[in-house]
């Protein structure tokens, strides 16, 4: 593993009562970057979006997938995704006509929204259990925003760090331990540690450089690291089901305005699948076979 890349550290901060995590996108930030921004601005956002979902789903009780979504203003959706198996994906997208968004979330208007969705299976093969929390913008960055969510919905003091540039995206948590008032300065001694950090370092140093930096004189255990990478959930089977829903009249229509072929490409990893007539024709008609028939006559 590549301790100066795409890595998540998790750690303890034990006599503070404090634990934390640490992450470093390099070769993943850099692919997903390629297609899901329109601009360096949006870009910065996505980045640090993406390094907050891989921070929280080491903190949050994730066993499928954990989500940031954000809209408001010019953004029509940005959508950063992180799952247990250590894949990355995510995007952003503005209104038609709208100009980068500004690094001030505030300016986002009264309609802005910051959505984070946690989704774990279900024993059973049963639809997935969804949690989502819900926070408006009032603060000028992402982590700030952030640590506004925990302090209202999980009543955990938590600190965030984030940054992001063309080549690395990174961030860095803190976060008191339930229960842990054996220091009751712990807190707030890594909170000004935290502070000290700039964020040329966190994007340019490894995490293990990063934590013995900051908290050496709190002895910090590292609990294991978790490597991540850009992965996409497409497929040609799941496009196929898109075109099911959609329906035939709309299958074959879609064939007709791409003058034989309905293309169809993934916003998130730029893969684009093609299905001429024939193989619409195909798809709908072993559907149709796969319906359970008619009941007899009773």
């Amino acid at each position: 593993m590549d301790q100066n890349n795409d890595v998540l550290l998790r750690f303890l901060l034990p006599t503070a009562g404090v634990r934390g995590a640490i992450v470093r996108l390099g070769a993943s930030w850099r692919e997903l970057a390629s297609h899901g921004a329109p601009d360096p601005a949006s870009a910065r956002l996505l980045g640090e979006a993406c390094a907050a979902a891989a921070l929280l789903s080491g903190h949050v009780k994730v066993e499928g997938r954990l989500s940031i979504q954000l809209r408001g203003g010019p953004i029509a959706t940005l959508f950063a995704e992180a799952t247990v198996a250590g894949t990355l994906r995510g995007i952003v997208r503005l209104r038609d006509g709208a100009t980068a968004p500004t690094s001030n979330l505030t300016a986002l208007g009264e309609d802005a929204l910051l959505a984070i969705t946690v989704e774990n299976p279900s024993p059973g093969g049963r639809d997935p259990s969804r949690y989502q929390g819900l926070v408006t913008p009032q603060a000028a960055r992402l982590d700030q925003v952030l640590e506004t969510y925990f302090s209202q919905s999980e009543q955990l003091p938590t600190r965030l760090h984030l940054a992001c540039d063309n080549a690395a995206a990174a961030g860095l948590l803190l976060q008191k331990l339930p229960g842990g008032e054996d220091d009751a300065d712990g807190f707030r001694r890594a909170s000004i540690l935290l502070a000290t950090l700039r964020e040329d370092e966190l994007l340019a140093l490894p995490p293990r450089e990063v934590v013995r930096r900051l908290f050496h004189e709190e002895a910090p255990d590292l609990l294991g690291e978790a490597s991540l990478r850009f992965g996409c959930s497409c497929s040609r089977e799941r496009v196929a089901d898109v075109l099911l829903a959609l329906g035939r009249a709309e299958a074959d229509a879609a064939v007709a305005a791409g003058t034989g072929t309905a293309t169809i490409g993934c916003e998130f990893c730029g893969r684009t699948y093609r299905f001429d007539a024939g193989a619409i024709a195909e798809l709908f008609a072993r559907h149709a076979s796969a319906l359970p028939g008619a009941p007899g006559v009773q």
